[in-house]
């Protein structure tokens, strides 16, 4: 997997006008929930908190329900933000996969292998790109997207970084900017053009990264066969 270098915090900071997102709600609710559970809460201020957290709209909003919390004190102090570009020279010119849906519909789905460029054509059809479940092999990778009176949407698992770039000519672009607790989690930019369309892309709820739990994984099982190796070696002598 590359590594890449954080960018600016002020410049992908989410903004207190920021319209607040599903996963936004979330994360506040679950430093409430943590709160809660060391005694930080009363029952009461918790319920209170909670159903505020569901009305509330913006960023800003969220934020004011756990300013008072350490843990947000910590969050605010060493945040985690992916850069809002890929790393130059990272991803190919050349697209690893084609996507192309003309009067007709066309998926990406279930257990693939995403490429570090991928391209997305709806013209007057659909085009689904859902990564959910598909197995990251580098850490950047790129979902161009055009919809001419069409469709392109894309999903991502909950624990990776999203970002996007992009408009729309009497259509629509919009982009559910995400950010991954982990630094070395994949990042995922979609860029590209609705003309009389819709360009979207967000997380989907209850997705996971599966193949990041699989490489730990493989790295134990590497790690304790060269252990197991090194004690047969000592043993025989």
């Amino acid at each position: 997997m590359d590594l890449q270098k954080h960018a600016s915090q002020q410049d992908s900071a989410p903004k207190p006008e920021m319209r607040a997102s599903d996963a936004d709600r979330d994360r506040i609710a679950d430093l409430l929930r943590d709160a809660l559970a060391e005694g930080r809460l009363t029952a009461e201020e918790h319920a209170d908190r909670v159903e505020g957290v569901l009305a509330a709209k913006t960023v800003g909003e969220l934020e004011a329900f756990v300013r008072d919390l350490p843990a947000a004190q910590q969050r605010r102090a060493t945040p985690e933000s992916a850069p809002n570009r890929p790393t130059p020279g990272a991803i190919p010119m050349e697209p690893d996969d084609n996507v192309v849906a003309v009067l007709s519909a066309a998926t990406r789905k279930g257990r693939w292998r995403a490429g570090r460029r991928i391209h997305a054509y709806a013209i007057f059809g659909s085009v689904e790109i859902d990564l959910s479940e598909a197995l990251f092999d580098h850490q950047q990778v790129v979902v161009k997207a055009f919809a001419i009176l069409g469709n392109v949407e894309v999903r991502v698992p909950e624990n990776v970084s999203l970002r996007g770039i992009g408009g729309g000519v009497f259509g629509n672009f919009e982009v559910h900017t995400l950010d991954a607790d982990d630094p070395e989690a994949p990042v995922v930019y979609v860029d590209g053009w609705s003309i009389l369309g819709n360009v979207e892309a967000r997380p989907k709820r209850g997705k996971l990264v599966g193949d990041i739990l699989d490489r730990v994984q493989r790295s134990m099982d590497r790690a304790q066969r060269s252990v197991d190796r090194s004690m047969r070696k000592h043993l025989g002598h």
